[in-house]
């Protein structure tokens, strides 16, 4: 499985501290989806791209993340960077990038790619037998980038993450620009993986998208973890005031937005980073809340609330 203690990221920039990710701790397992929540800007990529060591030279990484199971643990927050690319990248961990087609290099096919990726990884897969699980004709990775669709990209970067066969599959925002028939379609993938025994991170703002494949939701507020459980008891009975008003605002429920804006991640406020935005809050909140039967809040709802 794969688990996270504490984790943390912070990035310097002129003027300020970015604090993107803040005490996150959470666990895959395999044959389970976690679908990672939240709205844009709260830190969902960030803690991603720090579990594969891909982030920028201003950021600065502390607590743990244990992969373990399929050979000797590895903790990645501090593993060397020939680690991860040796052990981890494509072989244990497999990245779908969030835009797709932006991600493939521009003046080399699909199949120059994939074959690639297959030959590095050690794998004795066929690129023509790898697209066809995903809905591809094999013609189809003898295009360059800017010749394939949206969901033609988005079956390419699929194939690449699955190149080495990895346990574990990060998907990074998969259904972005994708029309509703493709997210499904999509969706149905990362599902028949779970099904299959892998595990699935994935990072999403598409609650909709989320509630179709994840067995276990994590809610992120303002880089912090603020509700864990069970998918269908969070969608059913949220208990963080936030986490019911993403589920009111979505199309099918009551349609009705969050007053007010996200936090900027420079300017974190103490106390419940939610708290100008939440109908609940009081003196109370001024305070940090302590994270306790799956929800961080002073405040939580109760069955009637949600």
């Amino acid at each position: 499985m794969l688990r996270a203690e504490g984790l943390t990221v912070t990035f310097r920039v002129p003027g300020g501290t970015v604090r993107a990710v803040s005490d996150a701790n959470f666990t895959v397992r395999p044959g389970r989806c976690l679908a990672l929540v939240g709205e844009s800007g709260c830190g969902k990529s960030v803690l991603a791209h720090a579990l594969l060591g891909l982030l920028p030279g201003n950021a600065t990484v502390s607590g743990a993340a244990w992969l373990e199971g399929d050979g000797e643990p590895v903790e990645l927050l501090s593993a060397p960077p020939a680690v991860l690319a040796g052990r981890v990248r494509g072989r244990r961990i497999g990245l779908i990038p969030q835009s797709p087609a932006t991600h493939l290099t521009p003046v080399r096919t699909a199949r120059a790619q994939l074959t690639e990726a297959l030959r590095e990884l050690g794998s004795a897969q066929r690129a023509d037998d790898l697209v066809l699980r995903y809905g591809l004709r094999p013609a189809d990775l003898d295009r360059y980038p800017h010749e394939l669709s949206g969901g033609m990209a988005q079956r390419v970067a699929n194939a690449m993450a699955l190149a080495g066969d990895p346990w574990l599959v990060l998907a990074d925002e998969p259904t972005s620009g994708l029309d509703r028939p493709l997210v499904e379609k999509a969706m149905g993938t990362l599902r028949e993986l779970c099904d299959e025994g892998r595990a699935v991170l994935l990072i999403t703002h598409d609650l909709r998208a989320a509630e179709q494949v994840a067995d276990d939701i994590a809610v992120m507020y303002a880089s912090r973890l603020v509700e864990q459980g069970p998918a269908a008891r969070v969608f059913a009975r949220p208990r963080h005031p936030y986490t019911a008003g993403l589920l009111a605002a979505q199309p099918d429920r009551e349609f009705a937005p969050i007053p007010g804006l996200p936090p900027e991640l420079t300017r974190l406020p103490e106390g419940c980073a939610f708290r100008p935005r939440c109908p609940r809050a009081d003196d109370a909140c001024a305070a940090p809340p302590a994270f306790g039967g799956g929800v961080a809040c002073h405040h939580p709802l109760e069955t009637a609330d949600a």
